[in-house]
């Protein structure tokens, strides 16, 4: 088991839903970034989500496309993030962390000597949302071959519906269950069959099902919250973090309040 699987194990043990948020790499700048996972890992995040910043983010709403644009200028890039993440491991970090990004950048890297990377600085989770299930045959060998390397985590959506069981064949980690049609950043507004389509999930899925996109408080994922075991807040937080000028105290509060509501804590 990696990191991703252990604290999911753990929450499950102590029956708690599990919290997520995604951050772009490189926001602030390189170093408050580093500072700001730490600070996450001691609030309480479950799992961090690290945006790496592409020119075409195409899964991504205007939150995340605007940061992803503001961080390429100020210089963020693979490698960069690469040194961050193996410096915060060398220095104690331990929050199971996940990649979001888009192929183009792993390919461009090279598949080898990116799932080498990867485990070699400690990165335990992939999502790739522009690579669909039947083009991960290139990607998964070059991982099943090197050790330690981070888990492919499987996206499905409202319209998955029949494929959702091939999808999730042999699926690691946690199934992230985008929650509407379109791109993030939506404010809650959820498919209409939001919650048939999670049930079908739940049904035939061994693992942990995440739902994500357009969630800002626990109070929208309320009436879901029998059928999932956690959530991603990916815009509203960058949003949050943004317009606090990354107060340390306000994204402590918030992913506190967020993770002791979703879990019924007093």
């Amino acid at each position: 088991m990696n990191r991703i699987e252990k604290r999911l194990a753990l929450l499950e043990e102590a029956g708690h839903k599990a919290f997520i948020t995604y951050m772009t790499a490189g926001l602030p700048d390189i170093e408050r970034c580093a500072e700001l996972i730490r600070v996450q890992e001691e609030a309480g995040t479950d799992i961090l989500e690290l945006g790496i910043p592409f020119s075409d983010p195409v899964a991504d709403g205007p939150v995340i496309q605007d940061a992803s644009f503001r961080s390429i200028q100020k210089g963020t890039n693979l490698k960069k993030v690469f040194d961050m993440v193996e410096k915060l491991r060398t220095e104690g970090c331990e929050i199971p962390l996940v990649f979001m990004m888009y192929y183009n950048t792993v390919s461009f890297y090279g598949l080898a000597a990116f799932a080498a990377k990867c485990a070699a600085v400690g990165i335990d989770g992939l999502i790739i949302p522009d690579l669909p299930y039947e083009e991960q045959g290139n990607l998964k060998k070059v991982l099943d071959k090197t050790s330690e390397a981070p888990i492919l985590i499987q996206l499905v959506a409202p319209v998955s519906k029949q494929r959702i069981p091939m999808i999730l064949k042999n699926a690691r980690g946690f199934v992230y269950c985008v929650s509407s049609m379109g791109v993030t950043g939506q404010d809650a507004t959820f498919h209409k069959d939001i919650l048939q389509y999670l049930q079908k999930v739940r049904s035939v899925s061994t693992i942990p099902v995440m739902m994500g996109f357009g969630i800002r408080t626990a109070q929208d994922i309320m009436p879901m919250k029998d059928v999932i075991d956690g959530c991603i807040v990916g815009s509203h937080f960058i949003q949050l973090m943004e317009q606090n000028q990354y107060n340390t105290e306000v994204i402590k509060e918030y992913i506190t309040t967020f993770k002791n509501e979703m879990n019924g804590v007093k």
